[in-house]
């Protein structure tokens, strides 16, 4: 009788448990399908988000802490305009880490160094003998997108050579940094630049009025399959990623950096426009007319959901700057969100 009652008890409990097997089976198998399903919804929304801009968009996006990646053609190559001064910065701070610069390092202001987009510097060249510091270049750089600053600032590190070996050295691949900002102007203008002993005060207008718009038609035509200046979604998020994670910069220079790309003044509509007013936000936007509307910069998330490096390249495009505003906003809002309530686990570490 007992020994009965022991089997029956034994073969009760057996099935029970295997009764329970599937619904434990399935809450494993759904937990483990929610975020692909998320990931493949959100690459669903960036696809149709960039449709709005009627031209190619690309988007690439780190959760810092976790290595997850989201992105929209990934590898595809787009122009920069000013988020080349991203690069540019890296390799100042590699130079005052070297000891080579520093931040306190006066430069001289000639007339030859005063460019297209530089109104903030027009009153100071009127003023002969005015100097800058290295600190004000980089503020009127990353802050105000100064293009005058940014070609002194390219100068003191060495050129366009200097700063694409450094981006060889941190294997970043996919990027390409050709031409100042005044000849990447002059090119888009389509304006050929005498010798850099000519450029007077108000050189550059003048050459620019002599300019007919056939001539500025077909020079926008041809910078659009231009390979020079551009980057892919990968690339920039790569260079981010490495500033952040301290790869590409000692701790001090990068929290420097960081911190003046969270001054950055532009781009209020773009990965700024539709994140909480609170989001902390270092980044650098990029225009080119209609054929480059940029962000890319790291996104911190609210608690302790992590970082996001992303960036957003809108291309050719016939919409007005809004519309291509739009696509970006609508962009950093989406992957907020899905790092913010779809968070991918992270490594003990970093923890």
């Amino acid at each position: 009788m007992n020994l009965t009652l022991t089997k029956l008890t034994s073969l009760l409990l057996g099935v029970m448990l295997l009764g329970s097997v599937p619904g434990i089976a399935q809450t494993s198998l759904s937990t483990k399908k929610a975020p692909d399903v998320a990931t493949q919804r959100l690459d669903q929304e960036l696809e149709r988000i960039a449709k709005l801009a009627k031209g190619k968009v690309g988007i690439c996006a780190i959760h810092l802490e976790s290595g997850k990646q989201v992105s929209l053609n990934l590898q595809e190559r787009f122009p920069m305009a000013s988020t080349i001064k991203v690069a540019i910065a890296v390799q100042l701070f590699t130079l005052i880490e070297k000891g080579e610069l520093s931040l306190m390092t006066m430069v001289d202001l000639q007339p030859s160094d005063l460019h297209p987009g530089s109104g903030t510097l027009d009153v100071l060249f009127a003023k002969p003998g005015v100097q800058l510091s290295v600190q004000n270049l980089l503020e009127l750089m990353m802050v105000i997108s100064d293009n005058s600053a940014t070609d002194i600032l390219l100068r003191l590190v060495g050129g366009t050579k200097a700063v694409q070996d450094r981006l060889k050295t941190l294997g970043v691949q996919g990027m390409s940094v050709d031409r100042s900002i005044i000849q990447l102007l002059a090119d888009l203008d389509g304006i050929t630049l005498p010798s850099s002993d000519q450029w007077t005060l108000g050189f550059y207008a003048k050459l620019d009025s002599a300019t007919t718009p056939e001539m500025k038609r077909a020079a926008a035509i041809k910078l659009k399959t231009d390979p020079r200046d551009t980057s892919t979604p990968e690339a920039m998020v790569n260079l981010l990623a490495q500033i952040y994670r301290g790869t590409a910069l000692k701790p001090e220079s990068r929290a420097l950096l960081l911190g003046v790309m969270e001054r950055c003044r532009g781009g209020a509509a773009r990965l700024k426009g539709y994140l909480p007013p609170s989001t902390v936000i270092a980044h650098k936007t990029g225009s080119l007319d209609g054929s480059a509307t940029d962000d890319v910069g790291i996104i911190t998330l609210p608690g302790d959901a992590g970082h996001i490096a992303i960036a957003v390249f809108v291309g050719d495009s016939p919409m007005p700057l809004a519309e291509r505003e739009q696509t970006i906003a609508h962009s950093a809002r989406s992957i907020y969100d899905y790092f913010l309530y779809q968070p991918p686990a992270m490594p003990t570490s970093a923890r």
